[in-house]
């Protein structure tokens, strides 16, 4: 990436922009190709929900993710640049589009600051492949028109477009001129959520039935008694049919406000179906050369007070099948590190993680990232963990394939985003739910390992369920 030495604040004039702009088009005739222009300014503090939800339109691209308690959020609207891959690859070939496209670009303003320059927002399938049909590629990049990212107090509005030998400067510049307009003075304007369901309207069914899921696991323990599988990770779905067409932006404030220490996300296909959640676990941060992942597996439900929320906590730290449950997975983790020259560090014990509606055993673990290593790297070596599939990981993916009867799709999946630094962060796609106009489609799972029991099972996949239906029907 060529960062040009022009301080945007200090140069908003009409004539400046476009002077800019013309100096970018004769690069782009130098180069005998489009380069990326990203133009990066501070503005006043912005809600960069409020931002998506001001510009939203069904048939464009977003994505959308915040966590609350880290007063971190970033939205991008509009596909400006895309790129898909599928099979064991697609993670390597991400990197070479991203690539490509930093070779490419031309970038001005305060690149330091948070969620500043060009990003690239990405979403990865559970599976290396999808069938036919289905909304969302097996990994998806793409690089948003439109960006307003906060952290803390601090907002950054990004314009990205691209400029080649026969764009239309002019109009381009009026363009940008008149969004950083916006930005600067933006109108929190109500957002029209017209056709939401009105609350307890949409109807519920689930593929299969409840004793299919507990056949499942039968089978599962089974596998695991005769030693094919230590742990496979079992999903339900559940449907939903409203009156009126879900909103995801209006369910996706309801899931910030409640679950304030998760990643609220949103991500739109640009063809009217929308994958909302909000992911209870980090699967991979990579700021300033250093990793941060996280063991997230053992559950328990939360108490009716606040004695009954400790004594269920103290149980959950001393369940030996859900502490080897968690133990499989920080191995895991921690030997996929290892393999790429990672030292991982972490806890020696677990601690509890309490959610609005779950209890779950939690070891951060973190590390240095090695000259040569790169995210997607490090994420191509995690995805899936067996928090989310099983261990061994092929063995427990075929058992997935063999008794689940739906589509995974981003479900269990990697998403989030990747700056020009290559720094980023990517959260597992939990507690979620695929939005298509009046229709919902819930997921949740659970970890089936030696000593599981069918119903207890089944009850904790109830209690993840709750929380979005109740989010979609409120």
């Amino acid at each position: 990436m060529t960062v040009l030495p022009l301080d945007p604040a200090a140069n908003r004039t009409p004539a400046a922009l476009r002077a800019f702009l013309d100096g970018c088009q004769a690069a782009a005739v130098r180069a005998g190709r489009a380069q990326l222009v990203s133009i990066s300014l501070g503005v006043d503090p912005l809600d960069p929900l409020a931002v998506l939800e001001s510009i939203f339109e069904p048939g464009e691209r977003h994505f959308y993710a915040e966590r609350p308690d880290e007063g971190l959020a970033v939205a991008g609207a509009e596909a400006v640049l895309s790129f898909s891959a599928s099979g064991p690859g697609r993670f390597a070939a991400c990197q070479r589009f991203i690539d490509e496209t930093l070779d490419n670009t031309l970038a001005v303003g305060d690149l330091a600051a948070p969620f500043a320059g060009p990003h690239f927002f990405a979403a990865f399938s559970f599976a290396d492949t999808v069938g036919p049909g289905e909304p969302f590629e097996a990994a998806g990049v793409f690089v948003p028109r439109w960006q307003v990212g906060r952290v803390g107090d601090r907002t950054v509005a990004v314009a990205n477009f691209l400029v080649d030998a026969g764009s239309p400067v002019e109009a381009l510049a009026t363009r940008v001129w008149r969004a950083h307009a916006t930005f600067g003075a933006f109108d929190y304007s109500a957002p029209d959520f017209g056709g939401t369901p009105p609350a307890g309207s949409a109807a519920v069914s689930e593929p299969g039935d409840g004793p299919g899921y507990r056949e499942a696991v039968r089978r599962t323990l089974a596998d695991i008694a005769c030693g094919r599988v230590e742990k496979v990770v079992l999903a339900r779905v559940k449907d939903l049919a409203a009156r009126g067409a879900f909103h995801p932006l209006r369910v996706l404030n309801g899931l910030r406000q409640r679950f304030t220490d998760c990643h609220a996300f949103s991500l739109a296909n640009g063809r009217g179906q929308s994958f909302i959640g909000a992911s209870p676990e980090r699967l991979l941060r990579v700021r300033g050369g250093e990793i941060l992942t996280e063991a997230q597996a053992g559950s328990i439900r939360r108490g009716a007070s606040a004695s009954e929320d400790a004594a269920l906590a103290g149980a959950l730290l001393r369940d030996e099948k859900e502490l080897r449950e968690h133990r499989l997975v920080s191995g895991s983790i921690a030997e996929s590190l290892s393999s790429l020259g990672i030292r991982p560090e972490a806890p020696s014990r677990p601690s509890v993680r309490r959610l609005a509606n779950v209890q779950h055993l939690l070891t951060p673990i973190q590390g240095r990232l090695p000259g040569g290593v790169r995210l997607l790297d490090v994420l191509a070596r995690l995805h899936p963990t067996p928090a989310v599939g099983g261990t061994p990981r092929e063995a427990a993916i075929a058992a997935i394939a063999e008794r689940e009867s739906f589509p995974r799709g981003l479900y269990a999946g990697a998403t989030g985003w990747i700056n020009a630094r290559g720094e980023g962060e990517f959260f597992v796609a939990l507690r979620s739910a695929l939005i298509d106009g009046a229709r919902a489609r819930l997921y949740a799972g659970a970890g089936i390992v030696a000593g599981s029991d069918p119903e207890r099972e089944f009850a904790e996949t109830e209690i993840k369920f709750r929380a979005m239906q109740e989010a979609l029907v409120a």
